[in-house]
């Protein structure tokens, strides 16, 4: 039930992420930009050609290969019930919603459509798939550290044994 769950919300942050792209293409010339949250964040369409901070410009077969190489790897985890507490299948399942987002864009597009620029500092202007892939990681770090061992980890394979040796 807790996977349909979290599938079902990264499909919706898929799709959100799909049109917020779209409504921001229509609505917003290129390099124009508008209010969103004032003295805050304001809505500017950017195609972006590379990946964070626009690196690998240019190598848009290279990033879609290895997004979709990052985002199977996820899902088998998922699929093998490697990761079975809430916080680690959100995180899983977020990274995979941000990176098919992505993924979509630059197959059909040849470049990804990002749209929140920060106006309080100098950051790269970003869309939905890449909110919900850094706050896919940052859950990914809290699971992994704070509830992996207790959770999720396998016993100890057969042979070994936490008893002391003699």
């Amino acid at each position: 039930m807790l996977y349909a769950i979290f599938s079902l919300l990264a499909l919706a942050l898929l799709a959100l992420d799909q049109w917020v792209k779209h409504w921001i293409t229509v609505n917003l010339p290129l390099g124009e930009g508008m209010d969103f949250l004032p003295g805050l964040v304001e809505l500017r369409t950017v195609h972006n050609y590379g990946a964070a901070w626009s690196s690998f410009s240019g190598s848009r077969w290279l990033l879609v290969i290895v997004t979709c190489c990052i985002v199977l790897a996820v899902l088998a985890v998922l699929i093998r019930r490697i990761v079975r507490h809430p916080v680690g299948v959100a995180a899983c399942l977020l990274i995979v919603s941000g990176g098919l987002g992505n993924i979509i864009d630059r197959v059909r597009l040849g470049y990804v459509v990002d749209m929140f620029n920060f106006l309080f500092m100098d950051y790269p202007v970003f869309n939905v798939a890449d909110i919900c892939v850094v706050c896919g990681c940052v859950l990914g770090v809290i699971y992994y550290l704070f509830l992996y061992e207790k959770y999720d980890k396998k016993d100890a394979k057969h042979g070994e044994t936490d008893a002391p040796t003699e």
